[in-house]
């Protein structure tokens, strides 16, 4: 039976159901029997804000990936509260407001959400208004919508310390050499994976490249001990002119990998080698233990030691990737 689709809706949805035709067509017969294509459908499903924010994610890609992902969410998050919780319904991507931004950050502090999370949201907000031409809509100061300071210190020093013995009941060889490299630089999980280390050895100090890091802040670490110059060695006659990622398995797959290895051996907490690695330096370059180590804490130094203590403290930040003073009290108290 010959059926013309073109006389009533129902026909063409009987059409496109029936149909043997793949996703890719979809598209094809939307634009025939509609007059749009099925990205326009999307389109339609979604109010103007959500999909120029997703625009606008998709043709700055600036940052890491992961940056971009957690860009997006905050943004896709934050058009929906806008739309569904403020009443603001017909906002784009460009009329953004001071009265927007306030509104928000008062949802969020009325939800409970903590400071840290939030001052980590205003940076996707700050974002998004200096890529549509409107940085003065969002206040440079998160004391200026009521956000606290993040609190950087805890009670209690959270090193951590592999003995080299324990590392080497490792029979991974790519997850020990991750886990010596993470030992003695401080490295991040990540990073001791996607280091390429015949690329990174550059003598006297380990060069660390800005897509291997956290942030894509490209950092530098001075080799100073017998122990660094053993871990990189081992580390370039493993992996050859390649990162500590078997050729085999991708980056996720050696996360999980690595993961489970330690796990397996029972490590736990390595983030604990950072602050480990931090305290060594510390003392290294002032001569005294840090507060966490069972050292004076700043109160007692004297002027010449508060100048010293600010510098290394400073040059500590650098070589842990991090770009504020403040964060490092984190790790040495």
């Amino acid at each position: 039976m010959n059926i013309d689709c073109r006389e009533k809706n129902i026909w063409k949805l009987l059409y496109v159901i029936t149909s043997e035709i793949t996703f890719k067509d979809y598209g094809d017969v939307f634009r025939r029997y509609y007059g749009y294509t099925h990205k326009d459908s999307r389109r339609m499903l979604m109010d103007n804000l959500t999909y120029g924010l997703k625009e606008l994610c998709r043709t700055n890609r600036d940052g890491s990936r992961a940056t971009q992902a957690k860009r997006k969410e905050v943004l896709c998050l934050a058009a929906k509260q806008l739309r569904q919780d403020l009443g603001y319904r017909h906002l784009l991507k460009d009329t953004i407001k001071p009265k927007h931004v306030y509104a928000l950050v008062a949802l969020w502090t009325d939800a409970g959400v903590s400071n840290a999370t939030i001052a980590g949201r205003m940076t996707h907000i700050r974002w998004w208004a200096r890529k549509v031409g409107r940085e003065h809509v969002v206040k440079q100061s998160n004391e200026a919508y009521g956000i606290g300071g993040r609190k950087y210190r805890s009670e209690l020093s959270k090193a951590v310390d592999v003995a080299d013995r324990t590392i080497e009941f490792i029979k991974d060889d790519y997850v020990q050499a991750s886990l010596r490299l993470a030992k003695e630089f401080g490295l991040r999980k990540q990073e001791a994976l996607l280091i390429h280390p015949s690329l990174a050895d550059k003598g006297d100090h380990l060069w660390l490249k800005d897509t291997w890091c956290k942030g894509k802040r490209e950092r530098t670490i001075p080799i100073v001990t017998e122990s660094q110059r053993h871990a990189l060695d081992k580390a370039k006659e493993i992996a050859r002119n390649r990162s500590l990622i078997p050729e085999e398995k991708n980056l996720k797959q050696q996360l999980n990998h690595y993961e489970y290895i330690t796990q397996k051996n029972l490590l736990f907490k390595l983030h604990g080698l950072r602050h480990r690695y931090a305290q060594l330096r510390y003392r290294e370059l002032t001569g005294w233990e840090s507060p966490y180590a069972g050292g004076p804490s700043a109160t007692v130094l004297n002027a010449e030691q508060r100048v010293r203590d600010e510098e290394v403290r400073l040059q500590i930040s650098g070589e842990l990737g991090h770009g504020r003073i403040s964060v490092v009290k984190t790790y040495l108290g």
